[in-house]
């Protein structure tokens, strides 16, 4: 096991059925998307588990809850962060997961509801 690697078990929410261990060398967090055995998946939730070893709790191991998705095509960075769709517009929800309300599968471009924020 590398250094900054865990093992990391990988779970389809709505089934609560492990689709398996694997050694990440990153750190996914909910709204990014992870690939898997030619599957894209959009990450929920993460756990963490932990294990005490000679007196002190240590993380032991990582659950990344998922659901099976597609990468959106529009994406912004807001604050640091990768949000869904077009930021500039007033209903977008500036989320990793959900891109509007009055227009949630897209695209942002073209959108006839698109309004700047600040209008």
């Amino acid at each position: 096991m590398e250094p900054d690697s865990l093992p990391t078990e990988i779970i389809l929410a709505r089934a609560s059925r492990s689709l398996g261990q694997v050694q990440l060398d990153w750190n996914p967090q909910p709204g990014h998307y992870l690939d898997l055995q030619g599957q894209t998946y959009a990450v929920l939730e993460r756990r963490h588990k932990y294990q005490l070893r000679c007196g002190r709790y240590r993380l032991n191991k990582i659950a990344l809850y998922v659901q099976s998705a597609e990468r959106p095509l529009e994406q912004s960075l807001l604050d640091g962060r990768w949000v869904q769709g077009d930021a500039t517009c007033r209903y977008n929800a500036r989320s990793e997961l959900i891109r509007c309300a009055v227009n949630p599968s897209g695209p942002c471009a073209g959108c006839r509801f698109y309004e700047a924020i600040g209008n």
